[in-house]
């Protein structure tokens, strides 16, 4: 499907947030799907996923969540320890507010049915992906994160999800342990969501980006497969 891209900005309660789009150039009112980036920032593999996505037939819409450190706010994927700086600036509260400004503003476009929004996101982004399925539960129609270290730590307010979630992780993945993925797949299973958890043998974390060391091939496209496969059953009209 033929996409175009575009660079925006979303109004937040505490300025203006950067925003990469990609979106069908075919009209109508399409889904849409909020990319959430890894630690390293809204860089090149982020915007790709989106046009990945976007080419399916979504509004993709990926928010600078470092926004509030521009200008020096992406990181190599060889400089860990500063994206972990960056990362620990996140406040979880600004967060959700900008989340709900970016779903506005998806909402708003004429191209977009807001009904029909979808998230998915990456490292810190799979975690911030599950807390804005927990905090907005009413505007979240499909939810799925990728390897969210933190996830576990967000499983006292799970209930509140409303969307049917996917889940992917790998077994290899020294920073989120086997043990966080077993308990959140029992507490998902307590609480009856609907869900869907992929563990990956041999897979590390950052699996899916095939800019890292750890791209694993054979379960970054199983995971793609079903990704698209999951936001189709759930965010088409």
């Amino acid at each position: 499907m033929e996409i175009r891209t575009s660079q925006a900005q979303v109004k937040t309660p505490d300025g203006s947030m950067p925003v990469y789009v990609a979106e069908p150039t075919a009209a109508g009112r399409h889904p849409a799907v909020i990319v959430v980036m890894e630690a390293f920032g809204l860089n090149g593999h982020i915007q790709d996923v989106a046009k990945r996505i976007a080419a399916e037939g979504y509004v993709a819409l990926a928010p600078d969540v470092y926004w509030r450190m521009l200008p020096d706010n992406k990181v190599g994927y060889a400089e860990l320890p500063k994206a972990i700086g960056l990362m620990q600036k996140v406040k979880d509260a600004e967060v959700v507010a900008d989340f709900r400004a970016a779903l506005d503003f998806l909402a708003a476009k004429p191209n977009v049915n807001g009904a029909k929004i979808g998230i998915t996101g990456f490292c810190m982004g799979g975690r911030l992906a599950f807390l804005v399925a927990e905090e907005l539960p009413d505007r979240i129609a499909a939810a799925a994160p990728f390897y969210g270290g933190g996830i576990a730590g967000l499983l006292g307010k799970a209930d509140r999800i409303k969307a049917p979630l996917l889940l992917f992780f790998g077994d290899k993945d020294a920073f989120i342990p086997q043990d966080q993925v077993k308990a959140i797949d029992a507490k998902l299973r307590e609480l009856k969501k609907s869900y869907q958890l992929e563990n990956y043998a041999g897979a590390d974390h950052g699996f899916f980006c095939n800019d890292r060391p750890s791209y694993h091939e054979k379960a970054a496209g199983d995971a793609w497969t079903k990704l698209k496969a999951f936001f189709k059953q759930h965010l088409s009209a």
